[in-house]
């Protein structure tokens, strides 16, 4: 289990692009063990955050801390240690769709080999049997030797999931993961997050769009508006103040409704079913 001490710290963290910023002078510190949620519209720099966080993108000022360590400042193999202790998982799923479901998530576990085994592709059997328990527990080890590209979008995600796990990361950062989701699927993928985080310890980061999942799931919640955190708190603190903070009034300066970012099949079905037009919006429910 990953050490109670070593936590996240975002200091003073700016990321401009050209003329526009994303991220607009961050500071967060999130303990070992917190599952956060992020929220805010499309746009407020949830996605920008996280992958300056996983160093896909560096800030443009301020500094990462993780254990300790700089992590803004790393190179070569200590940073690609650091992707490899800080997984990631993204909405598109990013698997290989001609690969199947096993091979997949064996990719999990190239920062943990030498580069010829690598390059020969030969994995061991402790690591496929490893990788077959990930999948199991997941509930998706029946698919293992289909071609990932046949699988739904749940299905899909579960795998990225597995494939995560077997980096054996000590924080997983999700961005959107449930953003392209069925409300079924997205319960079963917020249950396997979750289900991570308390079992294993694992810190874990979403990116959510919808009030109701975060409300559930997370722990903590931060929201986002115009690349700034304005809100930082407990679920039961995101009372309507806060929401209005985070996503600002409707077009007619009204409170946004929670309708639009729920993710309940029930929730969605009672709104279709007492106004029509809205059905368009929520296919099938």
């Amino acid at each position: 289990m990953p050490a109670a001490s070593a936590t996240l710290e975002i200091r003073g963290v700016t990321r401009r692009f050209g003329k526009n910023t994303a991220v607009s002078d961050i500071s967060i510190s999130i303990p070992q063990g917190q599952m956060v949620g992020v929220i805010g519209r499309s746009g407020a720099g949830k996605s920008t955050l996280l992958r300056m966080i996983n160093r896909l993108i560096d800030p443009s000022q301020g500094s990462i801390f993780f254990d300790g360590a700089e992590v803004s400042k790393l190179q070569g193999s200590p940073l690609r240690r650091w992707q490899r202790d800080c997984a990631m998982i993204f909405q598109q799923f990013n698997l290989v769709p001609r690969l199947d479901v096993l091979t997949n998530v064996l990719l999990g576990k190239l920062n943990h080999r030498s580069t010829l085994s690598n390059l020969l592709g030969m994995f061991s059997r402790a690591e496929c049997a490893e990788a077959v328990a990930a999948l199991e527990r997941l509930d998706i080890a029946s698919a293992a030797l289909q071609p990932a590209g046949t699988l739904s979008g749940g299905q899909q995600q579960r795998v990225a999931i597995a494939r995560a796990m077997m980096q054996q990361p000590r924080v997983i950062l999700a961005d959107e993961p449930i953003a392209s989701l069925d409300p079924l699927n997205a319960k079963v993928v917020m249950d396997s997050l979750q289900d991570i985080n308390l079992r294993e310890g694992i810190t874990v980061v979403t990116n959510l769009h919808t009030l109701d999942t975060a409300r559930t799931y997370c722990n903590r919640i931060i929201g986002m508006a115009a690349g700034k955190v304005v809100f930082d708190g407990a679920p039961e603190e995101l009372d309507r103040e806060a929401v209005r903070l985070v996503y600002g009034a409707d077009s007619n300066g009204g409170e946004i409704s929670e309708a639009i970012t729920s993710t309940s099949v029930a929730f969605k079905r009672k709104i279709a079913a007492s106004a029509g037009p809205l059905e368009s919006a929520f296919p099938g429910y």
